[in-house]
């Protein structure tokens, strides 16, 4: 899955694609962060503090046109977690659906295995 705020993916729903330099998908890496749902609240927690627009991006693998590479997130990530990071745009229609990623009270985030449906993936 991939993170982003509403708009941003609102904005990749016109150009057709999620490139490494739009806003959260890698900055000044050549490549776009991907995260399971099991570990998406620790670049959240990290990255996002706080933040309410954030939608949950659920992908399918099979219909990625670039390579996805398991890599080592940050120092403060559990020793030995692999990341999915894509070399590559990210098509639209990759995305199989689209979940609200809402923070709690204290502005954290939880592991996003309850997150709501935030409309049409399209």
């Amino acid at each position: 899955m991939h993170m982003c705020g509403i708009h941003d993916w609102s904005r990749a729903q016109t150009s057709g694609f999620i490139t490494a330099d739009a806003p959260g998908a890698g900055g000044a890496n050549e490549f776009i962060h991907l995260s399971t749902p099991e570990q998406v609240h620790l670049p959240a927690n990290r990255l996002f503090r706080g933040r309410d627009d954030l939608v949950l991006l659920h992908i399918d693998p099979a219909l990625l046109d670039s390579p996805v590479r398991w890599e080592p997130g940050v120092p403060t990530d559990p020793e030995s977690m692999l990341f999915p990071h894509l070399y590559g745009p990210l098509p639209v229609t990759a995305v199989l659906r689209v979940t609200a990623y809402r923070p709690g009270p204290d502005g954290g985030f939880a592991p996003a295995a309850g997150a709501q449906d935030a409309g049409d993936s399209t």
